[in-house]
């Protein structure tokens, strides 16, 4: 059977590779998205809403860092699992995986790799608990795919860095409580930064007009000479490796994130089509109904191959930049085709709020664009498989 009665899609038995922990955290994580998300999501999305009390509801549920050691409030827990959980969320909206997913692996993640101990015993217990939300800037408004050419900088001033600068595309940021900014010094190196709200001249401006993630806050980051003290750098890493570093993690939350949406929108149009009556037969008889469904579950059983397989290597240590670009690509592809073959399965109620169908596609819109564009990620494998960069 290809969906059991705990709505799991597995046609290759592949809960057979999981653990008995992987299991608990799918069905922790699916029932609290039933419980908390799907019953609200079509109205926020409707009313561009996001609701902040989600955060301390995450936080609740272990979503926020789950890779982190228990020691500084995370999870303790593995890839795999963490690849479950933002499966699992992201089948509810990708604007709410985006929250966690942000709060994870482009915040924790960076304190918990790069910080200092008094940093990550200051900051991650809190934004594992809910209590803080954080955001990630990288992105500028004139440098999206090339992150080297950034202009936000900051110039030694003593006993403090005076920051200046602005990012583009924040997830979280209208609402943050601190953000990790990347900036370059006098010398030209990229920097890591802890910029906590409140700061003189730090505004974070709402990007409004949004017809995707919709339930999820996007906006800028502005630095008009503002003064960071000097114990907020990450003191352990320089360079793009810093934030790309952290982009490996997102995305590799993201290759299993989408395959949830996948997931979604393959059931729903299953179930319509069964249910589905026209010239006195249900739908799902008919034979390009049906080769639409088998081509929607091989996919998506192909992509829980990848990212399975995947998550094996993350723990083992041994997953490539260029593996992990590969599965992000393939993961959000698969997905926004499945999407859009569903919406068709679907006729004109598609296209309504009844169904989660719409909404999905215009999420994966962002989605399949952003910690690496659809081109940028096949750039990075073709440099890979022939040695020659496309970048430059």
């Amino acid at each position: 059977m290809a969906t059991d009665t705990t709505g799991t899609v597995d046609y290759f038995n592949l809960d057979d590779l999981l653990t008995e922990e992987h299991k608990l955290v799918r069905q922790t994580m699916r029932d609290f998205v039933r419980r908390e998300i799907s019953p609200n999501i079509e109205r926020w999305a409707q009313e561009a809403h996001f609701p902040k009390e989600i955060v301390r509801k995450f936080g609740e549920v272990g979503a926020f860092g789950p890779t982190i050691p228990e020691a500084y409030g995370g999870g303790g827990l593995d890839n795999i699992a963490y690849g479950i959980i933002m499966q699992e969320i992201e089948r509810g909206d990708s604007g709410m995986r985006s929250t966690a997913s942000v709060q994870g692996s482009l915040v924790m993640y960076p304190i918990y790799q790069y910080g200092s101990e008094e940093q990550r015993h200051k900051y991650l217990p809190r934004l594992a608990s809910g209590e803080l939300l954080g955001c990630f800037g990288l992105t500028e408004p004139d440098f999206g795919s090339n992150p080297a050419g950034m202009l936000t900088n900051i110039k030694d001033q003593g006993n403090y860095f005076l920051l200046n600068g602005s990012k583009m595309w924040i997830s979280n940021s209208p609402e943050c409580d601190l953000a990790i900014v990347w900036a370059k010094n006098e010398d030209g190196r990229i920097k890591g930064l802890i910029v906590e709200r409140g700061l003189e001249g730090f505004s974070t401006p709402e990007i409004h007009n949004k017809w995707s993630l919709r339930a999820s806050t996007t906006g800028e980051l502005v630095f008009e000479d503002v003064k960071v003290p000097k114990e907020n750098l990450l003191p352990n890493v320089e360079g793009l490796r810093g934030p790309l570093g952290c982009l490996d993690s997102a995305r590799y939350g993201i290759a299993w994130g989408a395959i949830g949406v996948a997931i979604d929108c393959y059931e729903s149009a299953r179930q319509y089509a069964l249910q589905r009556i026209q010239f006195d037969k249900p739908i799902a008889s008919f034979q390009l109904i049906q080769k639409k469904l088998a081509e929607m579950l091989t996919e998506i059983t192909k992509a829980q191959l990848m990212v399975w397989r995947l998550g094996v290597l993350k723990n083992e240590g041994k997953a490539t930049t260029q593996q992990i670009s590969m599965a992000k690509r393939n993961s959000v592809e698969i997905a926004l085709n499945i999407a859009r073959e569903a919406r068709q399965i679907h006729g004109g109620m598609g296209i309504t709020g009844e169904y989660s169908i719409m909404r999905h596609m215009m999420n994966l819109e962002s989605v399949i664009t952003y910690e690496g564009t659809h081109d940028i990620h096949l750039l990075i494998t073709g440099a890979d498989i022939t040695g020659i960069s496309a970048f430059k």
